[in-house]
């Protein structure tokens, strides 16, 4: 099972690895800076040879990288528009550049548009980034439905896919809290959920799930992520997917051999739950 969580990349890519071997994790995901900026260290700074020599020792073969919030495929100011086009290609750039293969990226949002304008925008963006010979799939993120955000469902990132030149460079992250928010029942009924996406976008799409409880009810649109399984008592919130439904979703056929990371809350400014997690997931 490649099972992590999100670990902080402030000392380097190898103080990403020894984060997560205290986790007990057999992946991991990063930022390669701030999500919030642009502002960024060079990847020479990172120690990655030293990291991928922790990684081997560890048994920790690959791990994910994910692109900050700013970048907005789906805008139509001409600003963000340009950035997103120009960052995305920089990030894909310093995700292969650290050793990993795999970038997750939130498609954007329409605002003042609408879906259709954003789906197209979204796709000329990517047709602009990828390459048949980068070493770096882009994976699109299921979103919870919240705003004007493009990728609420299946079929719009479906859509998405059909117009994207090199079908191989791109993927989807599956996020447990954003689906469930979004209205796809995974509690009661995961099978259909999975039959459901292998019908509109096609099994062999899906690289990496995000694994989240959920603050909201089914179908409430507003991504809100809550620890796996948290009871009334946690000061966190309480879980509506619970733990015996994320657990069927990990140990599951769709999930085999592809990534599994937790960006559940932290408890405080200083402790977090993943290695906990981590754990009960793993069933030990």
């Amino acid at each position: 099972m490649k099972i992590g969580s999100h670990v902080s990349i402030s000392k380097g890519l190898l103080g990403a690895v020894k984060e997560s071997t205290e986790y007990g994790a057999s992946t991991f995901m990063v930022y390669t800076g701030a999500p919030q900026n642009t502002v960024r260290k060079p990847t020479d700074t990172f120690k990655i040879d030293e990291a991928h020599s922790l990684m081997a020792k560890n048994n920790i073969k690959d791990f994910v990288v994910h692109a900050p919030y700013i970048i907005n495929m789906a805008s139509y100011k001409d600003r963000i528009y340009t950035l997103a086009n120009e960052f995305l290609a920089v990030e894909i750039k310093r995700t292969f550049e650290i050793g990993a293969k795999h970038l997750v990226v939130h498609p954007g949002a329409f605002t003042d548009k609408d879906l259709d304008f954003g789906i197209d925008r979204i796709i000329n963006v990517l047709n602009n980034v990828l390459d048949n010979d980068m070493d770096v799939c882009v994976c699109l993120e299921t979103m919870a439905g919240k705003g004007t955000e493009v990728g609420r469902n299946f079929n719009e990132l479906a859509r998405i896919i059909d117009g994207v030149k090199f079908k191989d460079k791109i993927g989807v992250c599956f996020d447990t809290c954003h689906v469930f928010d979004s209205g796809y029942d995974i509690v009661n009924d995961l099978d259909g959920v999975m039959k459901q996406f292998d019908d509109i976008i096609g099994l062999h799409y899906l690289k990496v799930f995000h694994i989240n409880g959920s603050l909201n009810i089914l179908g409430s649109k507003k991504d809100r992520h809550a620890n796996i399984g948290a009871t009334s008592t946690n000061p966190k919130g309480f879980d509506n997917i619970g733990f015996d439904a994320i657990y069927n979703i990990v140990h599951s056929k769709y999930a085999t051999d592809k990534f599994l990371i937790l960006e559940t809350p932290w408890i405080s400014k200083t402790e977090n739950l993943y290695k906990q997690e981590i754990k009960l997931l793993r069933g030990e």
